[in-house]
């Protein structure tokens, strides 16, 4: 299976103008360097990445959709707040597409072993990202870990789906990672944990694993 991009910041940005905008102020929502309530303008978009505002109108509208910021007609787009509920709903859809992922894997070992080479990628990168204090690689690569899983169960409507709230999750983690530094290596070793379940095929424990590790995330105001 050929990788895809998870996070509009990576990888390569060979793309429109538009959606380079897009994915930098994404990528600064994520780090807080925009936070809940700014106002984004076409104009201040515009003239920050030296670029005409039809481009920067379609940047917000793409933001929109990754659920950053919320437009204001005639106005502008406000960034959007984090709320509990949020949270978990957002938990809830990818842990249940990860169960069922990993359901479907059961039996297929090439599968899982293609799998398992890409998880223990992820937590490799965040284990190095841990050493280095780079707490938005971290984020980075908790949602790969997540969302390869859900890739692997081969359900192209729901990986895309679960792709498009990608920046929306990557926010969870770093802020979460942000609040309480010392969580990210709780969450890291619980990755092994599920890697290890998926490489037993042992999908029961695996579904109440992932609820856990979702549990012991929101409880703190985090994720994982």
């Amino acid at each position: 299976m050929t990788e895809s991009i998870l996070l509009p910041w990576e990888g390569d940005h060979s793309r429109s103008v538009a959606m380079k905008i897009a994915a930098t102020t994404a990528k600064s929502i994520v780090q807080g360097g925009y936070g809940p309530g700014d106002l984004l303008t076409e104009v201040t978009l515009a003239d920050s990445h030296g670029a005409s505002r039809t481009p920067a109108r379609e940047a917000m509208l793409q933001l929109h959709t990754w659920g950053l910021v919320r437009l204001m007609p005639k106005k502008g787009a406000l960034v959007t707040a984090v709320s509990p509920k949020e949270r978990r709903d957002l938990l809830d859809v990818r842990a249940m597409c990860e169960t069922r992922a990993v359901e479907l894997l059961a039996d297929d070992d090439a599968g899982k072993l293609a799998l398992l080479d890409r998880l223990y990628a992820c937590i490799a990168a965040q284990q190095e990202a841990l050493v280095e204090g780079d707490l938005l690689c971290f984020a980075q690569n908790d949602v790969a870990f997540h969302l390869r899983i859900i890739e692997a169960g081969g359900n192209l409507v729901v990986g895309e789906m679960l792709k498009s709230l990608g920046p929306r999750l990557a926010r969870l983690i770093y802020q979460a990672t942000i609040e309480r530094p010392s969580a990210a290596a709780g969450f890291r070793e619980e990755h092994v944990r599920l890697a290890a379940m998926i490489a037993a095929g042992d999908t029961e424990s695996f579904g109440t694993a992932v609820r856990a590790h979702i549990d012991r995330g929101t409880s703190t105001g985090g994720v994982a």
